[in-house]
């Protein structure tokens, strides 16, 4: 790089078989950053603004614009020996301290010395010349490779090294310059590849700036957005020759584009009598094992067009269609075939078959867990207004698609083929029922919504709550990053379709019958061995309880971060949490009113003032009740505070019947005044024992006011 004077862009690539598509914008990303922390950490100056990410299947590379030439001089600075262990007692030097500076190079008399708190020591202060770039990019990019995120590295040929997979060429260029370099066994140069087949031979890169210009005159996109971009608009062509609209989610897209270097759409078709199974799972078949994207009308029914995404311009694109044709047959047929198969036999048929599937060795059969699942169901959709006989239907047939050859071909589509099969046949079950087989599932993923019919919101509520017991008991609840059973997503869809649903329920009541249907098989399961090896005594009702509080928790734990996502701080949450209501509806109408609350002026004063109220109380121990004594009232703030008091509990006796918590605190908030009179000119904790009772028995009514509907100590502003 002597020739290389000036900034100039450094590129960096690594020419590899056949990346992973689903790791490679990560491994890119940790590509660059490693590069970046590199020159970072070395001092080495560059542009921070235009650094430069680049993938695709066969390379990885990172462009950094303004590296400078060299590292600027580096300022070092060498502790040595403490002045008590450097010195003598005749003040002359010790060995350490001869020792020390020889190390560093230089005489004793050039040390100089570090004063600290913690006394003094001896230090080699010194300037270190800066070292060409050049000769620190080896070692930055070893380390930066070190660090990718390769959880099963790959080795080839009887070479030691390893990476996700084998590499072929690197490029290492600052400017015009290349730097040299080997990592696993290349060195590098200024020779990239092309796209397999429409460049097969090198590609010659003058420099860094123009290397992706150089890739894609050799049919290669080497910006992954750029292959992206393209891809859309390939798509928008077919499809415009087509009709139809096409249906490209962005993992879709972002799969497909990390599997071409030069993407071409390519318009295919099947045969129509495949239309007759299930749009999803054609659908899944399409898009998840052969990424194709598939073409819908304008009611959203699946047509038999389909688009494939060729990594070549091919000159007969009709033998390309021919192909992707020929592969998506197969499966097709296969997915035909089991849904003729399942349909002969109707979904109700399965249910004996779900007796000898275990569910949890503790927990019985699958069809155990379906007849718990079915009294929740019951009893829920009683309190809700929901047709009960339909719930528990509903239930009984909730996981008897498991066990038909579509969804055992095609897990993902459990639920949707209950659905279906709920559907049809010689019997098909109410609409109601065959929707919430469907419904109950969701939502499936933190995107998705709440079941949209009340039975699909019941019976996902009465699933969760007999999943969420039933693993509990037994011991296998989540334990850091480990989650088997899902249970962190069941607890927060239970919550969700409680609140979404707007559903009143007593979580806490729920949770207890849930545990109370488990059998004491299941609660012995989760106490473990006792000491001597022997299964520990068990007491039933003292186990129930516990869990069912760790279990609340545990849901009301999943809560904190739906509502960080929605803006909401972590103070009003624990002002409601502190109370514990038992029905989320009811806890989220708190929360809302107390986020709203905390907006008003009077709302800072207030929470300092039920902060200091509370600190009052419990230093006087023992709650303190009974009626205010008018006589024993000295001053008019107190006499003035007991009357706002007493009308804001008139006022508020209706707005605590009908739950309305926003009007409660906004009449709650008029105190403010007389409350800060009242502590301006009252001495609470007075002399006389039964003038200081008089006050606290009028400070825990006020307080009790306020805790109808949070603890609003809790919020900012009342740290007093």
């Amino acid at each position: 790089m002597s020739a290389n004077t000036k900034p100039a862009s450094l590129l960096i690539e690594i020419g590899t078989e056949e990346l992973p598509p689903r790791a490679l914008d990560a491994l890119a990303d940790a590509f660059a950053k490693g590069i970046v922390d590199g020159l970072e950490k070395n001092g080495v100056a560059f542009d921070s603004k235009n650094t430069k990410t680049f993938c695709s299947p066969r390379r990885l590379a990172v462009l950094v614009a303004g590296v400078a030439s060299d590292q600027p001089d580096q300022a070092i600075e060498r502790r040595g020996p403490a002045l008590a262990a450097g010195l003598d007692v005749e003040g002359q030097p010790t060995r350490a301290l001869t020792g020390f500076a020889a190390s560093c190079g230089v005489d004793v008399a050039a040390l100089e010395r570090l004063e600290t708190d913690k006394g003094a020591w001896f230090v080699h202060r010194a300037m270190q010349p800066g070292q060409p770039t050049a000769t620190l990019l080896p070692a930055i990019l070893a380390e930066a490779v070190k660090a990718l995120p390769i959880p099963k590295p790959m080795r080839w040929g009887d070479h030691e090294f390893a990476f996700v997979r084998p590499a072929h060429w690197l490029v290492m260029l600052h400017g015009a310059d290349v730097i040299p370099a080997e990592l696993f066994g290349l060195s590098s140069g200024r020779q990239s590849r092309g796209h397999r087949f429409h460049h097969a031979g090198p590609v010659h890169v003058a420099d860094a700036d123009s290397w992706l210009d150089a890739l894609h005159n050799a049919k290669v996109l080497a910006d992954p957005a750029e292959r992206r971009r393209r891809i859309v608009d390939e798509v928008a062509r077919v499809s415009g020759e087509i009709g139809g609209q096409p249906r490209l989610s962005a993992d879709l897209l972002d799969e497909i584009a990390n599997l071409t270097e030069w993407p071409v759409a390519i318009a295919c078709a099947f045969d129509r009598k495949f239309l007759d199974v299930p749009q999803e799972a054609l659908v899944m078949t399409m898009e998840t094992n052969q990424k194709f994207i598939p073409v819908f009308d304008a009611a959203g029914k699946l047509t038999e067009h389909f688009i494939g995404i060729a990594n070549i311009e091919s000159k007969d694109p009709a033998e390309i269609r021919k192909g992707y044709e020929r592969v998506i047959r197969p499966r097709f047929a296969d997915a035909k075939f089991f849904h003729d198969e399942d349909r002969k036999q109707g979904l109700a048929s399965f249910q004996e078959s779900l007796k000898s599937v275990t569910y949890q060795q503790s927990l019985g059969s699958v069809w155990d867990k379906c007849i718990r699942v079915a009294e929740l169901a019951r009893v829920i959709a009683n309190r809700v207004g929901v047709d009960a006989a339909l719930a528990t239907r509903a239930a009984a047939l909730s996981k008897c698609d498991l066990m038909t050859r579509m969804v055992g071909e095609f897990p993902e589509l459990q639920g949707i083929m209950g659905r279906y099969y709920a559907s049809h046949g010689d019997k098909p079950e109410p609409a109601e029922v065959a929707t919430a087989l469907d419904e109950f599932y969701r939502p499936r993923n933190a995107a998705d919504g709440i079941a949209d019919g009340k039975l699909g919101q019941v019976l996902a509520i009465a699933e969760r709550l007999d999943t969420l017991c039933g693993i509990f008991a037994v011991g296998m609840k989540p334990s850091g990053n480990k989650d088997p059973f899902a249970l962190r997503r069941a607890a927060l869809g239970l919550a969700r379709t409680m609140i979404e649903g707007e559903l009143d329920l007593d979580l806490k009541a729920h949770l207890a019958e849930a545990l109370a249907s488990l059998p004491d098989a299941a609660l012995v399961a989760g106490l473990g061995k006792a000491k001597d090896g022997k299964a520990p005594q068990l007491d039933a009702g003292k186990r129930r309880d516990e869990l069912a509080t760790e279990i609340f928790d545990f849901i009301i734990d999943r809560l904190r971060s739906y509502y960080a996502e929605q803006g909401i701080a972590s103070e009003p949450f624990e002002a409601v949490r502190a109370l514990s209501p038992s029905s989320l509806l009811d806890f989220d109408r708190r929360l809302r009113a107390v986020v709203e609350f905390a907006g008003l002026p009077e709302a800072q004063a207030l929470a300092a003032a039920n902060k200091r109220i509370g600190n009052i109380l419990r230093q006087a121990g023992s709650s303190v009740a009974g009626d205010i004594e008018a006589n024993l009232l000295e001053s008019d703030a107190e006499r003035d505070l007991v009357a706002a008091l007493a009308h804001a509990e008139s006022d508020s006796a209706p707005l605590i019947a009908n739950a309305d918590y926003v009007g409660l605190l906004r009449r709650l908030a008029s105190l403010r005044d007389p409350v800060d009179r009242y502590f301006d000119h009252v001495m609470v904790m007075a002399d006389d024992p039964a003038v200081r009772r008089n006050r606290l028995i009028l400070l825990g009514r006020l307080r009790a006011m306020f805790l109808r509907v949070a603890d609003i100590s809790l919020l900012p502003g009342a740290a007093g």
